[in-house]
């Protein structure tokens, strides 16, 4: 069992000659598009045209990319190590190349955008452009906010210094971090910023408290930072949304992820209203605990025995055979993960915290990231994350430009993967640990519903306020993010220090209205889960759903499962089914 990634499966290492020869590839042959199409227009008029020019530019991105493949490579070792100056510095020259080609190379989709609706008709109904019929509409829709190809070359050359480097700044500074905690023995020990979660959720206090204010002392300690980072952002936003003739805020992250806002709008409601929920469920936590509240950073401390620790080993065998129970595709995709080397997963200094599963295209293997602490957690992350790259690789089935999916899919087969294993650990339980086990789900249910839609109100009224006020002091962010916590938490949830500082390392926030999608994610994957139950033939709409990438909006995906995404009553099925183990729990 491989525990660190193999990537030499791009590189031999940093010093590899390929890698500036993939560069001077990828700059000709952007620059051969370019040359071809650029002056040559007729592609705006002819649907044959466009076909030849639409396959040349799938091949170009399939082949070459921006030079994808020596970015992929640099980006992975950077996430490995965010204090090697060699490989930030290499990162920083690939990313200034391949800006400048993707300004080469942006006219070609930007044109597109802008065929006149009079007869965008003409090429959505052609037979020969079939295949891209939906790619076609997604530019078009798009179109009405896009500025010329000069302007949107701006942002792009801008976008690094006025935006990722401030939020890349502040997520590498507190992954630098080293902490000072307690461990099981009560003797200290320095650990990695990223390797707090295990302490904070520690079911002896001591350990948690004590791991908790070592934690809001390097948070206070980049407080004034990230009030400066955040509004530094904020300001990029407002002033591309402005140019843009944007509406509001979250709309252009809707129209990326192609799903229409009224939905997403449905779901933040349903959820919202039901806030009822949550607090239900940090009282009977607080209660659980022996406590009249707890602390912001006790909420996922685990309820029930404690006695539930997985080696990275028990738990890929754990996620293997769950996945097996499914269909035997899936768990054989995740063994040649493993096999293959493509998962890293241990925590280090250094390393970036969380977890990811990175995939760029067809040709090129997929990445995934754990920081694995041998907790009930984790298992559930290898089974999320695995999700992705199960939905990476059957989706690779499309063609180049088709076999992306939006993030308003993303969330749902990582969500489904995890609910399902962790439906697997509840079954084969003892009747001592299932309580424990419940408690998990309904922890994870919670903060992948209602928690994120508490993300969403926040990171909506943050932008709303910034535009209206023109700066944000961390107080006021503070006293925001409160307020949106208590909102789905309640009293029994004290607004101390650690919910004082929450917004600062919670990076979804630095990507603009992401959260959302695992609210949506999961719901639709509970459908699909319940699919499943009433008919196992029914898993062949999972994997229709899984390869389908980009071929249609995710509404017209589901509706062909029968499953309607813009029916309020769809939302509410889901969360009455977390409303029912809620109460499950609670008889227990």
């Amino acid at each position: 069992m491989n525990i660190q990634w193999d990537l030499t499966k791009l590189y031999k290492d940093i010093s590899d000659t390929e890698i500036q020869k993939d560069i001077e590839i990828s700059i000709k042959e952007n620059k051969k598009f370019a040359t071809k199409w650029k002056k040559n227009k007729n592609y705006l008029k002819d649907p044959n045209v466009l076909f030849n020019a639409i396959t040349e530019y799938e091949q170009l991105q399939q082949k070459y990319g921006q030079c994808t493949k020596p970015s992929y490579y640099l980006s992975l070792l950077n996430s490995l190590n965010q204090t090697d100056t060699e490989v930030k510095a290499k990162l920083n020259n690939i990313y200034e190349i391949s800006t400048k080609l993707e300004n080469e190379v942006q006219f070609f989709e930007l044109s597109i955008s802008k065929i006149p609706q009079s007869r965008q008709k003409l090429f959505l109904n052609s037979p020969i452009l079939k295949n891209y019929k939906h790619y076609l509409e997604t530019l078009f829709l798009a179109s009405k906010y896009l500025l010329s190809d000069k302007e949107e070359k701006v942002f792009n050359i801008t976008s690094k210094t006025s935006y990722s480097n401030w939020a890349d700044m502040l997520s590498e500074l507190l992954d630098k971090q080293k902490l000072i905690v307690k461990d099981d023995e009560f003797t200290t020990k320095t650990i990695s910023y990223n390797e707090i979660g295990k302490y904070l959720n520690s079911p002896k206090k001591e350990i948690r408290d004590y791991a908790s204010k070592q934690f809001n002392r390097i948070n206070k300690k980049y407080f004034e930072i990230a009030e400066f980072e955040i509004n530094s952002i904020l300001g990029y936003k407002k002033i591309s949304d402005e140019y843009r003739k944007i509406p509001r805020p979250d709309l252009s992250r809707y129209i990326a992820d192609d799903i229409d806002v009224d939905i997403v709008d449905t779901l933040a409601s349903v959820v919202t209203e039901h806030f009822d929920i949550s607090k239900r469920y940090y009282t009977y936590k607080a209660k659980t605990l022996g406590q009249k509240s707890i602390k912001y950073y006790e909420r996922n401390v685990p309820l029930g025995p404690i006695n539930l620790e997985y080696t990275y080993e028990e738990s890929m065998n754990l996620v293997k055979n769950s996945f097996e129970k499914i269909d035997p595709l899936f768990s054989s995709i995740v063994d040649s993960f493993d096999k293959n080397s493509q998962y890293d997963v241990m925590p280090k200094s250094g390393k970036t915290g969380g977890a990811f599963c990175i995939s760029v295209g067809k040709n090129y293997p997929i990445y995934i990231l754990l920081n694995h602490t041998n907790r009930l957690n984790d298992v559930l992350t290898i089974a999320h994350e695995s999700g992705h790259g199960i939905h990476s690789k059957l989706s690779s089935v499309q063609s180049e430009l088709n076999n992306g999916y939006p993030t308003s899919l993303a969330e749902v087969a990582s969500t489904f993967f995890e609910n399902f294993t962790l439906e697997q650990i509840l079954m084969n339980a003892n009747e001592k640990d299932k309580i424990a086990i419940l408690n998990q789900k309904v922890m994870n249910d919670i903060s992948s519903i209602f928690r994120q839609i508490a993300f969403l109100n926040f990171e909506k009224e943050l932008h709303s306020q910034f535009r209206s006020k023109g700066y944000l002091n961390k107080e006021y962010i503070s006293d925001l993010y409160i307020k949106h916590m208590k909102s789905y938490m309640g009293d029994s949830v004290e607004a101390d220090d650690s919910m004082k500082y929450g917004w600062i390392y919670v990076g979804h926030f630095r990507k603009f209205f992401y959260v959302y999608s695992y609210a949506c994610g999961l719901l639709i994957s509970k459908a699909l889960n319940s699919l499943i139950k009433e008919d196992k033939k029914n898993v062949e709409l999972l994997k229709q759903f899984l390869s389908s990438g980009s071929t249609k909006s995710p509404k017209e995906i589901f509706a062909n499962m029968g499953i309607d995404i813009t029916n309020r009553e769809f939302w509410m099925k889901g969360i009455r089914e977390i409303e029912q183990d809620l109460l499950d729990l609670d008889s227990n």
